[in-house]
């Protein structure tokens, strides 16, 4: 279990999590810089890059005008040049105005160069959802990132996994994409006190059980979690495989599971048509296709925008509740009193009582 310097257990939040990774990797090496919109405002983004201009100074933090694709660029010639960028941008909705400098350029520099050149770059995504954020500040378009060649793509659950991952995301060669979840910010769990690395491409195996593969990423993870735990109850044992990085995937881990419990649920915080949870789904499909009992389940949203509305959105996103009950469905049982004992939460726009936003 982690312990600070004094061998006392610590607990973080994901959001301190993030900026003491951030704190760690700057001083540990001069060329990390660290920059985006509201990166030096009090709040810090939620609470992720507080302290890193005081501490580190106005030449490697700062802010930057809302000009995406131009700072994009500008990192991805600094990366070049040999600095480590680590782009900050408030919700990944707003980065699309950057899709071009980080496919045509950050993503196929070392490629197209032979690999005489390396585009060193983090760029944080922040995922929102609820409060009425709506279709244009709620997207979650992870398997956009994941079709592209030369992007590695990590969307950490827990707060210690947001800081080794970071970290380690830092030290990559290569452009990441790193998305995070806006309602795990205030989550708090332990912490290593030392600048442990996660490294990339190994999923986490949260919860183990004999009979469900269940597939998750981000903020999923903690609805599959709580969906297994209530399944444990009713006997039937679940393994929750965190993906943690996207790309590349960990099929070691999804399919050793699958071949043990022969039954797999996926799912994805996007719609379902193209998501990543589909493109697994097939996968196991195809490869693993003699040691299914059933066939594969997909949990995703539908193809449509989320609604604005507090009363529309409510059973648009995937909750514990729909997850318990695909996978007593793959079980071929479904039995008494399901729908109550895990109810939907309310108010259904918020994670829990803890969240205390602001959006």
């Amino acid at each position: 279990m982690p312990t600070d310097s004094q061998g006392e257990i610590r607990k973080l939040t994901f959001a301190q999590a993030v900026n003491e990774g951030l704190h760690q990797a700057m001083e540990a090496d001069e060329s990390v810089i660290c920059y985006g919109l509201g990166v030096t405002d009090p709040g810090g983004v939620f609470g992720t890059t507080e302290n890193l201009e005081s501490t580190f100074g106005p030449d490697r933090v700062f802010d930057m005008p809302t000009s995406e694709n131009a700072m994009t660029g500008v990192a991805v010639g600094a990366a070049i040049g040999g600095l480590r960028p680590v782009m900050t941008h408030q919700r990944l909705d707003f980065f699309l105005l950057a899709m071009d400098q980080l496919v045509n350029s950050a993503a196929k520099w070392h490629y197209m160069f032979g690999g005489q050149f390396n585009v060193p770059i983090t760029i944080r995504l922040i995922i929102g959802r609820g409060w009425g954020q709506g279709p244009t500040h709620s997207q979650s378009l992870h398997s956009w990132f994941t079709h592209i060649p030369g992007l590695k793509v990590v969307m950490p659950t827990t707060p210690a996994d947001a800081k080794g991952l970071l970290l380690a995301s830092i030290d990559d060669p290569n452009p990441v994409v790193f998305l995070e979840h806006r309602w795990l910010h205030n989550v708090s769990d332990h912490v290593p006190t030392e600048a442990a690395r996660v490294p990339l491409g190994h999923a986490n195996l949260a919860r183990v059980g004999q009979d469900v593969t269940i597939v998750s990423s981000g903020y999923l993870t903690v609805e599959a979690i709580q969906a297994a735990e209530y399944l444990q109850s009713i006997d039937i044992g679940v393994d929750v495989i965190d993906l943690r990085t996207l790309n590349p995937l960990d099929w070691h881990t999804i399919m050793e599971s699958v071949h043990r419990t022969g039954r797999l649920l996926t799912l994805d915080s996007a719609p379902i048509t193209g998501s990543l949870a589909q493109g697994i789904a097939g996968r196991v499909a195809t490869e693993a296709f003699t040691s299914l009992k059933s066939a594969p389940l997909v949990l995703a949203h539908a193809d449509a925008p989320e609604p604005t509305s507090y009363g529309l959105s409510q059973g648009f996103h995937v909750r514990a509740r729909d997850i318990a009950m695909a996978a007593v469905q793959l079980m071929g049982t479904r039995p008494d009193g399901l729908m109550d004992a895990l109810p939907i939460p309310y108010p259904h726009d918020v994670p829990g009582n803890w969240f205390t936003g602001p959006f």
